[in-house]
């Protein structure tokens, strides 16, 4: 007897009985308190009879009533219970019913009903055919442009504020962007500048060789990095590095609806956010360029000691080919492309959706549409220099 009491002690009657009067009737009676706990060992086991007897012959019009009027208790887990088994009871095409329920519960059953609403039909998406994915696709750049247009008018307009009342700028974030885009970047930059003055002047070389023109590799190669190479290699790093932060940043405060704190409080976000950006961007550029354009001429300089080719005719040779001008016209190129970068940045961050992936996605964007920007704007400005001369 005192076995019998401690067996059932440690193993209490269980919460979900499950009983079937007849081939077409089916009854699970609960009791006493129904929650996440009682439910542990139970749910499994009622679903799996329920599976098996709805799976002899057909389950049309076969009927499962729950009785609920021994209940004491019930938390939500005990809803979802009911929710599963009654779903997989109307999918089999059978009947289902509680009774007993005490009616404080009541409200609470009404809201999952009806329970269909739960369990949607997933439904195939149509598949559109080329005309159609054309069309949505130029729709997508004609709205990219106009967002484009539309963000560039504000950017002119708040940079010619930002001119005119220089107190109000947030020189704090200007100094925070200026640091993690310039100084922060000077080990890759260097690094790269490093490696392409060196291949820059190894493959020209190889060529020149042949013609007995290797002295003339180091000053083409200066001309090239200081109007080029520099300037295009200092805004693809910026576009890889500080365009993504910038778009990572914004984009994670839209996502946070910062940004619309920051319109319901009556402030700007391009003024607050994006101008200290790009005047960042504008001030680091050419000074990343300038940096770069002297690593990849040392790199090059070096690697011309190979060909035997002193320091002291690399540096006359440079002077006669590089002028002033040659080096103001990479300057202000890289002006532009850290405008480009930085805006754009700044763009695609403020364009950011909602959803776990919404920052990688501008993140990404922002990338492609900085070195897109970088080849329209580096086209243009060779067409200028060509017709100029600059």
């Amino acid at each position: 007897m005192a076995l019998s009491d401690a067996n059932s002690a440690i193993s209490p009657a269980p919460v979900a009985i499950w009983a079937q009067t007849d081939a077409t009737h089916a009854q699970v009676t609960l009791s006493g308190a129904v929650n996440v706990y009682s439910l542990a060992g139970v749910w499994t086991d009622i679903r799996q009879k329920q599976s098996l007897w709805l799976g002899q012959g057909n389950a049309q019009g076969r009927s499962l009533v729950f009785d609920a009027s021994k209940v004491s208790s019930l938390d939500g887990s005990a809803f979802a219970f009911l929710i599963d088994v009654e779903e997989a009871q109307k999918k089999a095409g059978g009947l289902f019913d509680i009774q007993g329920l005490d009616p404080k519960y009541q409200p609470l059953l009404r809201e999952f009903d009806p329970i269909d609403n739960l369990f949607p039909v997933a439904t195939a998406k149509p598949k559109t055919n080329f005309v159609v994915s054309v069309g949505m696709a130029a729709q997508d750049l004609i709205d990219d442009g106009r967002g484009l247009i539309t963000f560039v008018g504000h950017l002119s307009a708040d940079l010619v504020w930002s001119i005119r009342n220089i107190k109000q700028v947030r020189w704090g974030d200007f100094v925070n962007a200026a640091v993690e885009a310039g100084i922060s970047a000077l080990p890759i930059v260097g690094l790269v500048a490093f490696l392409i003055g060196v291949i820059l002047s190894f493959q020209a070389a190889i060529g020149m060789q042949q013609f007995g023109a290797v002295s003339f590799v180091g000053p083409l190669a200066a001309l090239g990095i200081v109007r080029e190479m520099g300037p295009l290699i200092t805004a693809i790093l910026l576009a890889g590095r500080s365009s993504a932060a910038f778009a990572a940043e914004i984009g994670t405060m839209t996502v946070n609806s910062e940004v619309d704190a920051l319109v319901t409080g009556g402030l700007s976000p391009i003024r607050f956010l994006v101008v200290p950006r790009v005047l960042a961007g504008i001030l680091v550029a050419p000074i990343l360029t300038l940096f770069a354009d002297i690593v990849s001429i040392f790199s090059s300089m070096l690697t011309m000691q190979i060909y035997g080719i002193p320091f002291i005719n690399f540096y006359n040779g440079m002077l006669a080919a590089v002028d002033v001008e040659d080096v103001l016209s990479g300057l202000v190129k890289a002006t532009l492309f850290g405008v480009v970068v930085s805006a754009m940045g700044c763009l695609r961050g403020m364009q950011t959706g909602t959803g776990a992936a919404a920052v990688g996605i501008s993140a990404t964007r922002a990338v492609v549409s900085s070195i897109v920007m970088i080849v329209l704007v580096d086209g243009i400005f060779a067409y200028i220099s060509y017709r100029t001369g600059f």
